[in-house]
């Protein structure tokens, strides 16, 4: 058992109060900072990225190294270790020993972070790449060595690498908390076993501890209103204390210290805070109250300067911290928005059907405004009004595969005068697939094969332009194979290509006719002639339905579950109690909380499985000289042959009803 006073006084939240050391002249935004150090001595010195530069620094600010690299793109990720340093662009790295080029790697995707294996331990250099295809790239050397990995879906994983890797364990995001920004391991508990600290950009603080058959457990968290860009363990506000120090997007360092804030009181005697706690809050509330003092009189001679004739007009400069990413548990994309300001408001438009849901940490207002749905209009409209103090909005949306356009959400702080700034994000036509590094060759497939007089960078930038997730630089090689997996429906697609050739597999009909409908259209406007054949299988119709099935039963039967609870309340109240009830129907109303808030959360799901229905079996575009009703006799064919509650069956039927009219 840990010692309960770690884990409550974790949750005293502490400001520090910090003295300048040293400060360098302002120059080129910093986008990364590490310490290093000779090996197996204290690491003390602050190695700084700045664009392609590093500079190095003592702990007393003087600088001992300026390390022009030349890379064409800014630095992205660093490491240190000894005289060895390791710098990553979006796709390139670069190993420097004592400044010396040693070599480089061209990664096939993205570069997240990079860390080196400890030399002073394994002897040899081990850089690892971390990538945003979900890959780890080990470059080099013979290893055998564990470390941790966080993901920008939330989820902490344990990776033991020796002659092959493999998941020692994995830390699900079961609370649907945001994804993992920083990561340190430190002894906070004080048990003897160090902890993994995990800062997430939702500003969750989470410290994980492990049990005695060695598995993660969850200790203590505690929530910031602002995502944690850094995090670190150690003593730091008072020596025989430890510390969990960390840092904020919009530039605050804030602290969680174990040390007692308060004691219990025997009987008769009386609580009193001890002299130094004391002079501590008495010094931070002068501390603030000079901080509040400055911000009035900024603030005034602000509004002053801006409201002279004299006064030279300019648009404040403010950034913003955005990501658009695709979740995988609901087929959802979410939305972040961040400022180092407080934000007035949010407008959201698109030019493409989505849906906006609902997000349980949203407080903002939202208001919809009438928009024409006419070709190049708008489909969607909406204004967040944001409350006070409100720096990170996050929202949720919901598209339909087969509609692409631009989601552009405009974005306005509360600062004079007023200025807005827009991002631009791409609803791609095969929006809900996901990168994969597997695929079923077992299920049926439908196969789309396409040939002409295109380039390699051609249909890759098809492919950028078609799914998400897919590198914007071409693959090093001839010919490239990705991988992919419907977030929705658990379907998959391969994709495989090169110069003048391309070849696509999928178990769902309705992926290869919008990829054959949008390449077609690509193709076109660069005035190339594509020869397309299809090889389509009938059983990959029965198979979806099955893919499709459990989502649609548990839908109907919460549908159904939520439209009786009303009478099923009339009962209870009629006769005084559920003993006469059957066990499901009481079941019903001992959870009705629980299903009206879950259906409430998913209003038009259903309506986005008959989507799903209308697209899968919207056979037109590949059947021009074929009977349309081959595909409608194997829905037909595979509904009789399966388990299908009638529900299910009307449901689908009435989805291929309206489909077959269209034909």
């Amino acid at each position: 058992m840990f010692p309960g006073h770690y884990i409550k006084l974790l949750t005293f939240v502490l400001h520090f109060s910090s003295q300048p050391v040293f400060k360098t002249l302002p120059g080129q935004k910093v986008s990364r900072l590490e310490l290093g150090g000779a090996l197996g001595s204290v690491q003390e010195k602050i190695f700084v990225a700045s664009g392609s530069e590093v500079r190095g620094f003592t702990k007393r600010g003087k600088q001992f190294l300026s390390f022009e690299t030349n890379l064409t793109e800014s630095i992205r990720a660093m490491h240190v270790s000894g005289s060895d340093l390791f710098l990553c662009a979006s796709y390139i790295y670069n190993h420097y020993c004592d400044c010396k080029d040693q070599h480089y790697y061209l990664s096939g995707d993205k570069i997240s972070d990079v860390l080196c294996l400890p030399v002073e331990k394994f002897e040899r250099i081990t850089p690892i790449l971390a990538c945003q295809d979900r890959v780890l790239r080990i470059l080099e050397g013979e290893w055998r060595r564990g470390f941790f990995v966080g993901t920008s879906a939330g989820k902490m994983v344990f990776i033991h690498i020796q002659e092959v890797t493999f998941h020692k364990w994995e830390i699900f995001n079961e609370k649907k908390r945001g994804g993992i920004l920083c990561i340190d391991n430190f002894d906070i508990m004080g048990d003897g076993v160090k902890d993994i600290l995990i800062g997430r950009d939702d500003g969750t603080v989470e410290v994980y501890g492990f049990d005695s058959a060695n598995d993660p457990v969850l200790r203590f968290d505690h929530s910031l209103t602002e995502s944690i860009t850094s995090i670190q363990g150690g003593c730091v506000g008072k020596e025989g204390f430890d510390e969990i120090v960390l840092s904020t997007y919009s530039g605050w360092v804030s602290g969680l210290t174990t040390e007692p804030t308060h004691r219990e009181a025997g009987p008769g005697e009386e609580l009193k805070m001890s002299q130094e706690m004391q002079t501590k809050i008495a010094s931070l509330r002068s501390e603030l109250e000079q901080l509040q003092f400055k911000v009035v009189q900024e603030r005034e001679r602000y509004q002053h300067s801006s409201q002279s004739t004299t006064a030279v007009s300019a648009v404040p400069v403010f950034s913003i911290n955005d990501k658009f990413t695709l979740n995988k548990d609901d087929a959802s994309y979410s939305l972040i928005l961040e400022v180092q300001m407080a934000i007035d408001n949010v407008l959201i438009q698109s030019d493409v059907p989505v849906d906006l849901l609902d997000v349980d940490k949203n407080s903002a207002v939202v208001s919809f405004s009438g928009c024409d749905s006419e070709p190049n209009g708008n489909f969607l409209l909406a204004t967040y009004r944001c409350q006070a103090n409100t720096t990170r909005l996050e929202l949720k949306i919901r598209s339909i595969e087969g509609q692409y356009g631009m989601l552009q959400a405009y974005v306005t702080p509360r600062i004079q005068p007023k200025t807005c700034q827009v991002r631009q994000y791409q609803i791609k036509p095969l929006s809900l697939h996901q990168r994969s590094h597997v695929f079923d060759q077992n299920r049926p497939m439908n196969i789309l094969s396409l040939t002409g007089q295109f380039s390699f960078a051609e249909i890759h930038s098809w492919m950028v332009f078609c799914l998400p997730e897919v590198p914007e630089k071409p693959p090093v090689g001839e010919d490239v194979v990705f991988y992919f997996q419907n977030t929705f429906l658990n379907t998959q697609l391969e994709c495989s290509y090169r110069k003048g050739e391309g070849v696509f597999k999928s178990d769902n009909i309705s992926t290869i006719s919008i990829l054959k409908d949008v390449l077609s259209k690509e193709a076109t406007k660069r005035k190339i002639n594509l020869n397309i054949s299809y090889d389509i299988s009938e059983e990959s119709v029965g198979h979806t339905l099955k893919m499709i099935h459990p989502k649609l039963e548990y839908q109907l039967l919460l549908a159904k579950k939520v439209h009786l609870i009303d009478a099923l309340k009339e009962l209870q109240v009629h006769e005084g109690n559920t003993d006469f009830l059957i066990p499901e129907y009481r079941c019903i109303l001992e959870e009705a909380e629980k299903l009206q808030e879950e259906y409430k959360k998913q209003p038009a799901h259903l309506e986005r499985l008959y989507g799903a229905l209308l697209v899968s079996f919207d056979v037109t575009s590949l059947y021009t000289s074929i009977n349309h009703d081959r595909g409608i006799a194997s829905v037909g064919k595979a509904l009789s042959n399966s388990n299908f509650s009638n529900e299910s069956k009307e449901f689908i039927l009435a989805a291929i009803g309206q489909r077959r009219g269209h034909i």
